[in-house]
């Protein structure tokens, strides 16, 4: 066997991005995994672009609101993972279908490849800036194309490792974090903050901060069940998520707005969402805290952008270690375009006019019309009752681009009092179910949700029937395709 051939057979064997997994972590690990997810320097910038568009008590206000409202989602979407033991974007089986599915799946790689490269270039040009200090030499290209190498290669032999350092870092961060705070807060006390005069020309809202902190939300739960699908129970997912997720959003987001209200009160300029500001008026400790920050989050980024791909089709058909090679490579490719940093604020839109439709059909799907329950056809890579109409769900495509149709237009041609993320949720969600109910699709009763790793054990097992899946999925006793996907849900879906 080649060297290839070994590590290719190593990383498929040890890494968690295929089929169910059992959670054994409880509420404390997993929220300490959230902590030092979002203590990033993408959220922190974030909180760079509302002040002094809107007072800084304001920018406060929204960004603990925001997040409330979002990460209520974010925790609902990650028990469906704690729950199941699939990653988030397997989920989205249930209501788009078998393959319906591969549309938020690539949508979800593009929109995590986005990230990647945002994150990158920001490491790139905070560590810039700090050898040009040193030396006089320049080139942020160079930096973030080097920072991307190490964070593709770190998620490809060194993810685990990151996992469990994270806890270290969230600590070091959060250290920093409060210098920071205590550095701004003693140079100008809070009532100084809230008197700086707010710049209406900057074209910010307590709606329009209200949809970005909730758009930022969303791009994180599109890996909020490979997190808590670690969760030994649900109340440990839901508590550690909820609870990390909130706190280092709210500190994060809240230390930007802290910070660049402080530059504006140093007589320095309100530049939304550069770092180079901050370090400048901060220094190193500031840079070490994005540098770090981007490591650990950036690499579980690019994990969870292979994991998207890998769990595209059954029997691990698609392998570990080219998929992470080809994303990787075009993430150190993209993290040459710096021109994106200027675009983050329509980067968020398009996050939310994306995935919120999504999130809106997956959740009502599974916690209301499936009845808290997927089956183990949902391990299938053709049939079952996840099959639709030729593996696509058209209701759940459609309600999606109406969703999507609806956040932009919301947000570019009729803006409304409310802001445009929680109507499209609400149309979305409204859309499907109607749908549900009209079809008949709404299961009766109470089923209960078996662990998936549960039936992928027992179709391996000795004596299992021999229509048992050699992909992992229980296919004991499944009747024929095209009978099948015609079956009513109510039956499909009985009480086990």
């Amino acid at each position: 066997m080649s060297a290839w051939s070994r590590l290719s057979d190593h990383l498929d064997e040890n890494s968690e991005g295929y089929g169910p997994l059992r959670g054994t972590l409880g509420a404390g690990r997993i929220g300490m995994i959230w902590l030092a997810a979002n203590l990033v320097v993408t959220t922190l910038l974030t909180g760079t672009l509302f002040v002094p568009g809107v007072s800084w008590p304001t920018a406060l206000a929204m960004i603990v609101l925001g997040t409330l409202i979002g990460g209520t989602v974010l925790v609902l979407v990650g028990n469906m993972g704690t729950r199941t033991g699939l990653p988030t974007m397997s989920l989205t089986k249930g209501s788009f279908g078998l393959r319906g599915s591969f549309l938020p799946v690539a949508a979800n790689v593009v929109i995590l490849m986005g990230w990647s490269w945002v994150q990158a270039m920001l490491a790139g040009v905070t560590v810039n800036v700090l050898v040009e200090q040193a030396s006089g030499y320049s080139n942020p290209v160079l930096f973030s194309v080097l920072c991307q190498t190490l964070v593709v290669t770190l998620a490809v032999f060194g993810h685990e490792g990151i996992a469990r350092v994270e806890p270290w870092l969230a600590a070091v961060i959060l250290g920093i974090m409060a210098w920071v705070f205590t550095v701004a807060l003693t140079s100008y006390p809070p009532t100084k903050l809230a008197a700086l005069p707010v710049d209406a020309g900057a074209g910010w809202s307590s709606i329009t901060v209200l949809d970005v902190v909730i758009a930022t939300a969303v791009s994180w739960t599109v890996l909020s069940a490979e997190f808590n699908r670690l969760a030994r129970s649900q109340a440990a997912g839901m508590i550690g998520s909820g609870t990390g997720y909130v706190l280092s959003t709210v500190a994060a987001m809240s230390l930007g707005a802290t910070a660049i209200a402080y530059v504006v009160l140093d007589g320095g300029e309100a530049v939304g969402f550069d770092p180079t500001v901050l370090v400048a008026a901060f220094g190193a400790p500031l840079a070490v805290v994005i540098f770090l920050s981007v490591m650990a989050t950036n690499t579980m980024v690019v994990y969870g952008m292979v994991s998207s791909v890998v769990n595209l089709a059954p029997s691990r058909r698609v392998r570990f270690l080219p998929a992470a090679l080809v994303l990787g490579a075009v993430s150190v490719l993209g993290s040459t375009w710096l021109g994106l940093l200027d675009q983050f604020t329509g980067f968020l839109v398009l996050i939310g006019s994306l995935f919120i439709p999504v999130f809106a059909i997956m959740l009502v799907d599974y916690y209301v019309v499936k009845r808290g329950a997927y089956a183990a056809d949902i391990l299938r890579g053709r049939g079952g009752r996840y099959w639709y109409r030729g593996g696509v769900n058209p209701a759940a495509v459609v309600v999606w681009l109406v969703g999507a149709a609806t956040s932009l237009v919301l947000t570019y041609v009729l803006p409304s009092p409310v802001g445009a993320t929680i109507p499209t949720f609400v149309v979305s969600a409204a859309l499907y179910l109607g749908w549900a109910v009209a079809a008949g699709r709404v299961v009766a009763g109470r089923p209960v949700q078996r662990h998936l790793s549960d039936a992928a054990d027992e179709a391996h097992a000795p004596g299992a029937p021999d229509g048992a899946a050699a992909d992992g999925s229980a296919r004991a006793g499944a009747v024929d395709t095209a009978g099948e996907a015609g079956r009513p849900e109510e039956a499909a879906d009985a009480p086990r």
